[in-house]
Parts: C-alpha cells; sequence; structure tokens
C-alpha cells in the first residue's frame, strides 16, 4: 500500500519537476526579450521593441497553459518576475511612445504586485531618458518626464502594504524616491549651467 502511494507522488513530483524546468526556459525568453525592448526602446527603435514585447507576450500565454492545475508552481516566483519585467517594458513603450494611456494589469494579464513593482522599475529606466534629453539639452521634455517619475513614485506611495502582498514593493518605491531626488537635481543643475552660459555669451557680446 506504501509503495504505491510512494509510486504516485513520485509520479505527481516528476511531472511537477519537469513542468518547472520547461517553465523556467520560458521565463527567461520574457526576460531577455524585455531587455532586448528596453534597449530598442531607448535608441528609439520601436519596431524592434514591439517584435520582442509580442514575443514576451506570446511566451508569458505559453506560461498559463504550462501551469494550468499547478498553481503551486505558477506563484513560486519566476513567473511573477517575467511579468514585472514585461510589465515595466510595457509601461515604458507606452511613454517613450507618447500614447498617452498606459496599459491596465488586465490588458496586460499580469499580477497587480508584478504590475506595480514593474512601475518601480520604469522610474530607474525614465531616468536613464531624462538624461539622455539633458545631453541634447531638451530640457522642457525632460522636466515632463521627471513629472512622470514623481508620478508613479506617488502611486507606489499609496501601496503600504506588507511585503507578502506587494512582492517587496516598499524597497522599489524607497529606490524610485532616490532615483528621483538624483534626477531631479540633474536637470536643475543642468538648466542652470544652460542659463549661466547664455548669460555668459550675452556679457561678451556687450564688451
Amino acid at each position: 500500500m506504501l509503495e504505491e502511494i510512494s509510486a504516485r507522488i513520485r509520479e505527481n513530483f516528476e511531472a511537477k519537476d519537469s513542468i518547472r524546468e520547461e517553465g523556467l526556459k520560458i521565463s527567461r525568453e520574457v526576460v531577455r526579450e524585455c531587455r532586448t525592448a528596453s534597449f530598442a526602446l531607448h535608441g528609439q527603435d520601436f519596431e524592434k521593441a514591439d517584435k520582442s514585447i509580442k514575443t514576451a507576450r506570446h511566451a508569458l500565454e505559453k506560461l498559463e497553459v504550462l501551469f494550468e492545475g499547478h498553481a503551486d508552481i505558477y506563484y513560486a516566483g519566476f513567473v511573477e518576475h517575467a511579468q514585472q519585467e514585461y510589465s515595466e517594458v510595457s509601461v515604458l513603450s507606452s511613454l517613450l511612445k507618447e500614447e498617452g494611456k498606459l496599459p491596465s494589469p488586465e490588458e496586460l494579464r499580469v499580477e497587480y504586485a508584478a504590475y506595480l513593482n514593474g512601475l518601480g522599475d520604469v522610474v530607474g529606466e525614465l531616468r536613464r531618458h531624462v538624461l539622455d534629453l539633458i545631453r541634447k539639452e531638451s530640457f522642457e521634455k525632460a522636466e515632463v518626464f521627471l513629472d512622470i517619475m514623481e508620478n508613479i513614485h506617488a502611486v507606489l506611495m499609496d501601496f503600504d502594504y506588507p511585503d507578502a502582498i506587494t512582492g517587496g514593493l516598499r524597497r522599489k518605491t524607497d529606490v524610485s524616491r532616490s532615483l528621483i531626488e538624483k534626477t531631479r537635481g540633474d536637470v536643475v543643475n543642468a538648466i542652470g549651467q544652460k542659463k549661466l552660459e547664455a548669460a555668459m555669451r550675452n556679457m561678451e557680446s556687450k564688451l
């Protein structure tokens, strides 16, 4: 009797292990495609970014099918991480393409905690974009994206729940606040430097 029970458990575990390994492989594909999309977005290659985002979406759909009936593996952590990366790059794409409307968690078909943590990571990506804008002396746009960073942080601050619910969102919120403070300083200093240079040129022209 015990041998039969043991055999059934072993068969179940073997199946779960196989599914888990396949799930890990697919989740790594999601992360890889999302990072490819992120680099493409910063390079203004929106066509390449859209292609990678679409590939990541299809991979996430595979995970949903693969883990049907295996919620214990689905919620083990690596699927949420893949959803977080997908949420981040999807929101970033919408912002950099200036589409106006951000995709919702329901539209992306991701868990709420993954979506919020993805938003937290968007702040870091926007800092990179703001620095690029400063180098191009696009100060007005830099201020616009700085405002977006601050708005995201304000939203995240509203979710003061235990990490077991939010997936460690508090740490992401703290990091985003630090990044915003640095970025605000960079924008203010760049604008101040530009004004100083203009004033000096004006003085020289009068001499």
